[in-house]
């Protein structure tokens, strides 16, 4: 077998185990530059010698999940943990909400306790009832 046969056997190999999530020699990342690293060519080699493994390569990882089983475990995390802050933020946004109404129910009756207790002292809340004149 001559040397470009064995890149290409390389390659196609490599090719197979990003695709399936079970990488060996790369970061499991469905790129042209991780091809070339899981196959262990430089990436010249692929895009200048072996273009149409690139082009193959290219269109099996658009058919695919676009994101590599090696990354899912992560990715999933990442969605739940976008969506425990979500809940937060939804949670933060309501309890600033209740924070606000109660600080104005406070300024309201802070304000009418004033009004009363400066009615009270002014005396004028007083009122004198006359007494019912006694037939004897």
């Amino acid at each position: 077998m001559n040397n470009r046969a064995q890149e290409r056997e390389a390659i196609t190999a490599a090719m197979q185990r990003l695709l399936t999530g079970q990488p060996e020699r790369s970061t499991g990342a469905l790129t042209v530059l991780q091809l070339a690293a899981e196959a262990g060519v430089k990436r010249w080699v692929l895009t200048h010698k072996h273009p149409d493994l690139k082009t193959e390569f290219e269109q099996r990882r658009n058919q695919t999940s676009s994101i590599p089983a090696a990354y899912q475990p992560l990715a999933a995390k990442a969605a739940d943990l976008g969506a425990a802050n979500q809940r937060l933020r939804d949670e933060n946004t309501e309890l600033r909400q209740r924070v606000d109404a109660y600080a104005q129910a406070i300024y309201r009756l802070t304000h009418e306790l004033e009004q009363l207790r400066s009615a009270a002292h002014s005396g004028d809340n007083v009122r004198h009832l006359r007494r019912p004149e006694r037939a004897d």
